[in-house]
């Protein structure tokens, strides 16, 4: 995989694609492209936007990665991080031991440690 940002599926790694506890329908949320999010780690602030900015809404993913996939009711995509708090743009990076949180209006708070894998 290329050091560039996206649209790639670069965090398909075993135990790297945490979920929930939360899910909403479609419904629940009136205007997906409107969104507040805000990243922690260890509860400093690393970022805060907006869905608005995404650079690839759903709609560009799914339309991308149906080109050479097929694609299942039910599958779940991540969009990364929201912009300016990527480890590659600040030059800061994840430890172990580290809580990272991220809050999106009308969905909820994703929180998880960083675990280093056992040798």
């Amino acid at each position: 995989m290329e050091g560039r940002m996206g649209p790639t599926k670069g965090k398909s790694f075993d135990s790297g694609n945490a979920i929930g506890p939360w899910i909403v329908t479609r419904d629940e949320i009136p205007n997906v492209g409107a969104l507040d999010v805000a990243v922690r780690v260890n509860g400093e602030v690393r970022g805060k936007n907006t869905s608005a900015n995404m650079l690839h809404s759903f709609e560009n993913m799914i339309a991308y990665v149906s080109r050479n996939e097929t694609l299942h009711a039910g599958e779940v995509f991540g969009s990364g991080t929201i912009g300016g708090c990527c480890g590659l743009e600040i030059s800061r990076f994840l430890r172990d031991g580290d809580v990272v949180e991220i809050d999106v209006a009308g969905i909820g708070r994703l929180r998880n440690r960083v675990v280093k894998p056992k040798a």
